[in-house]
C-alpha cells in the first residue's frame, strides 16, 4: 500500500509555543530545562480557585456529563451575558457561544466568516491560533505592525494602510499577548471609527482583561455603537482554569448587521455539538465570585514582571517594552541574529525554553512567560545572559 499523503493545507500549520516543546523534550534528556514557553500558570504556583472545581466536581455528581446545548448552557450563558453588560459590552444570552477554549472561537469565526480571495487584519506580533487557523482555511492574513516605540500600541494609520477590498475584520488582542500591551480608550475610539469608515468587524481577543499589571481595561464593545464586535473571553487565565477549555465568544451587534454571520457562527457550532458541559458549572460561580484568587495572583505577576524587565534591560543585546498586562514578555535582539536560531541554541546549550519572535509574525524577538518563582527567574536569566554574551563574541 501507497503512503497516506496529508493535505497541502495542513502543511502550512505552525503552532511555535508548542513546536518548541518538542525540542525541549529532546533537550531533557540529558539537561535540566526552564520551561518558559507555554502560559500556563498551573505549571507553577498558581492554581483554580477551589470553589470553581467543587462547581465542577458537584456537576459532575449529579450527572451533568451529557451533550448540553450547541450555544452553551443557559446558567452559563446567562451569567456570560450578565457580566459583560455590566462591562459595558452589550449582549443577551442568545448572543454568546461557550467554546472549547479562545482557540476554537478563533476557529469558528474565521471559518465562518472567509472566503479564499478574502483577508482579516491581525496584528504582528500576533498570537499564533489565528495565522494557523487562517493557514488551514487558506484564507488571507493581512498584517498590521505593533508599535514597538510607544509601548506596542496599536498605530491607526498603519492599520488603515493595510486595509482592502477584500478586508471584512480587524482582531485585536487586548491585553495582548505575546507582548503584554494595553491599549487606551482613545486609541480604541480611533479605531472603532476607522472600521466604521470601512465597513469592518471588529474582534477582540479580551482573555487576559483581569490580569492588569497597570492601567485600566477598556472593553472596545463598550463605546463601539455603530461598528460590530465579537469579545473572546473564558475561564483559562482569570480563573486559572486553562486545562478546562472554557471559552467564549459574545456578539455584540446593535444595528443588525451580523444577522447572517451569526447563524454561520451557529452552524459551524453546531456541527461540533457543544463545549465541555461540566466545566460550564464553573462559570457562573467564577464570574459572580469574589475572586479572592486574583490578589495574590497579580502581586506575584507584579513581583516577577519587574524582576524580568530589570534582568532583559541589562543584558548588552536585549532590550525589553515593559508588559503592563498578562505574563509574557517580548524582548528585542539587538544584533545580528536569526530569532529562531537564537532560541533553538539557547535550549540546546543552557536548557532555557523560550519562543522566536517569528512564531508570532515578528522576527528579531522571543517570548518568555515570567509565571516562575523570582529564583527559576533568575536562574533563566543568568543562563540567558551568558548565552548572549558569548554569542556576541
Amino acid at each position: 500500500m501507497n503512503k497516506i499523503i496529508p493535505s497541502e493545507r495542513s502543511k502550512n500549520v505552525k503552532y511555535a509555543i508548542r513546536d518548541i516543546g518538542i525540542a525541549a523534550k529532546k533537550v531533557e534528556k540529558t539537561k535540566k530545562v526552564i520551561w518558559l514557553n507555554v502560559g500556563d500558570p498551573n505549571k507553577f504556583d498558581f492554581d483554580t480557585p477551589l470553589e470553581l472545581k467543587n462547581a465542577v466536581y458537584d456537576a459532575m455528581k449529579k450527572g451533568h456529563n451529557y451533550y448540553c446545548e450547541s450555544s452553551g448552557i443557559k446558567e452559563a450563558l446567562e451569567a456570560i451575558a450578565k457580566h459583560n453588560n455590566k462591562l459595558g459590552i452589550e449582549c443577551t444570552e442568545d448572543d454568546v457561544v461557550i467554546t472549547l477554549g479562545v482557540s476554537e472561537a478563533v476557529d469558528i469565526c474565521v471559518g465562518a466568516l472567509l472566503n479564499r480571495d478574502e483577508n482579516m487584519l491581525i496584528p504582528a506580533p500576533s498570537y499564533p491560533v489565528y495565522g494557523s487557523y487562517m493557514d488551514l482555511y487558506e484564507v488571507g492574513k493581512n498584517f498590521y505592525v505593533l508599535d514597538e516605540e510607544n509601548g506596542w500600541d496599536l498605530n491607526i494609520d498603519e492599520i488603515e494602510k493595510k486595509i482592502n477590498k477584500k478586508t471584512k475584520a480587524i482582531v485585536i488582542i487586548n491585553p495582548n499577548n505575546p507582548t503584554g500591551g494595553l491599549y487606551d480608550k482613545k486609541t480604541l475610539k480611533d479605531l472603532v471609527n476607522l472600521a466604521g469608515q470601512h465597513n469592518l468587524l471588529i474582534i477582540s481577543d479580551e482573555i487576559y482583561d483581569e490580569m492588569l499589571l497597570e492601567g485600566e481595561m477598556h472593553h472596545i464593545a463598550a463605546f463601539s455603537n455603530e461598528v460590530p464586535v465579537i469579545t473572546y473571553n473564558g475561564l483559562s487565565k482569570n480563573f486559572l482554569a486553562p486545562g478546562w477549555r472554557v471559552g467564549w465568544l459574545a456578539i455584540t451587534d446593535r444595528i443588525d448587521v451580523l444577522s447572517e454571520y451569526r447563524q454561520a457562527i451557529l452552524q459551524l457550532t453546531r456541527a461540533r455539538l457543544c463545549g465541555v458541559t461540566p466545566e460550564q458549572f464553573a462559570i457562573k460561580v467564577a464570574l459572580e465570585g469574589n475572586r479572592l484568587h486574583q490578589k495574590e495572583t497579580i502581586e506575584k505577576l507584579r513581583k516577577r514582571c519587574e524582576l524580568s524587565y530589570k534582568r532583559i534591560n541589562e543584558i548588552e543585546g536585549l532590550s525589553l517594552v515593559k508588559p503592563k498586562a498578562a505574563f509574557y514578555a517580548f524582548p528585542r535582539i539587538n544584533f545580528p541574529v536569526d530569532d529562531k536560531e537564537f532560541v533553538i541554541k539557547l535550549l540546546e546549550e543552557t536548557g532555557v525554553a523560550t519562543v522566536y519572535g517569528s512564531g508570532f509574525d515578528m522576527p528579531g524577538h522571543f517570548r518568555f512567560v515570567f509565571l516562575p518563582t523570582e529564583a527559576i527567574l533568575n536562574e533563566a536569566f543568568d543562563k540567558i545572559e551568558s548565552f548572549v554574551n558569548k554569542w556576541k563574541k
